[in-house]
């Protein structure tokens, strides 16, 4: 028994029924157009892990702006005296 109930005799007559369908070349051309595009599909997915990374590095995580440091220090000896 092979893969999930089917024998190996099944599936080289399923593989003998599409080559004798579709032919050697019909079946070059599929393969082709669809390593194609999976290869595309990886290029562009490293593309856009790339460019998130830049967009995280150029960006700072927080801004501060120098009143809001001078407000929590005048609050924080306010509350020690």
């Amino acid at each position: 028994m092979g893969l999930g109930g089917i024998s190996l005799w099944q599936l080289l007559i399923v593989l003998l029924i599409v080559i004798v369908i579709f032919g050697t070349k019909r079946l070059s051309s599929i393969g082709t157009d669809l390593g194609g595009a999976v290869k595309g599909f990886r290029k562009s997915m490293g593309d856009a892990d790339k460019d998130e990374d830049k967009a995280q590095i150029n960006t700072p995580d927080a801004e501060f702006s120098e009143a809001s440091s001078d407000e929590t220090s005048k609050s924080d000896t306010n509350q020690k005296v």
